[in-house]
């Protein structure tokens, strides 16, 4: 899989080189590149955003570098994202369909908005993540970047990916590790017991009642 992701600020990516997504990266079993929009500008200031027509607060990502920057990259086979507000949000389902994708590019809105016209000529899917507000695209990019890579083949073991939050609409069961107790918190015995049929029973009875109270609306799919 290839990513691409068009950004004012390239450095906020410089955490994709940590953890399991860096080790991806250096045993390429994932392409990253971060392109940085102002290389696109016209102006001698690197300058990439106006007053929207019409006034307002805020500034507009201008059209012509953000289109330039797509255009660097985009290939037959690539699906083009923009994060915004306006976007689907993001969902295990959706992690696993842009996980088929051998070409994503990921555009980082900022300011008060892009240029509607990028929209039209170029977006193929706008993503969010929630109802909420952020500054720039590039935290939703990051969260996009590391839940897809992961469903990467070798990125993670196949344990990895079966048994974890949202499978089957239910929430993780507990974890536990070493040291067997904690300030008067013990293990529950369950898991010391080496049953492993009764282990799975109290995982599964485990992730229903801790979905019905965190996420009982997951419970209704």
């Amino acid at each position: 899989m290839k990513i691409d992701i068009l950004t004012l600020f390239p450095q906020m990516f410089d955490c994709l080189n940590e953890s399991i997504i860096g080790r991806a990266i250096k045993e390429n079993k994932v392409q990253i590149n971060i392109v940085d929009i102002r290389t696109f500008s016209k102006d001698k200031h690197k300058k990439c955003d106006d007053y929207p027509f019409g006034g307002g607060a805020g500034m507009v990502l201008m059209v012509e570098p953000v289109f330039d920057a797509i255009m660097s990259v985009k290939q037959n086979n690539s699906l083009v994202i923009l994060t915004s507000p306006r976007g689907e949000t993001l969902n295990q389902k959706m992690v696993k369909d842009l996980a088929k994708i051998e070409h994503l590019i990921i555009v980082c809105g900022h300011y008060e908005g892009i240029d509607e016209r990028i929209i039209e000529l170029c977006i193929d899917k706008q993503v969010s993540l929630g109802d909420f507000v952020l500054t720039g695209g590039e935290i939703p990019a990051l969260a996009i970047v590391d839940s897809v890579c992961r469903y990467v083949p070798e990125v993670l073991s196949g344990g990895s990916l079966q048994e974890e939050s949202f499978s089957d609409n239910l929430l993780e069961y507990p974890q536990y590790t070493r040291p067997q107790k904690f300030m008067d918190l013990s293990v529950p015995e369950i898991l010391l017991s080496g049953h492993h049929e009764k282990i799975e029973m109290w995982r599964q009875d485990q992730a229903q009642k801790i979905t019905k109270k965190s996420r009982p609306d997951l419970l209704k799919k």
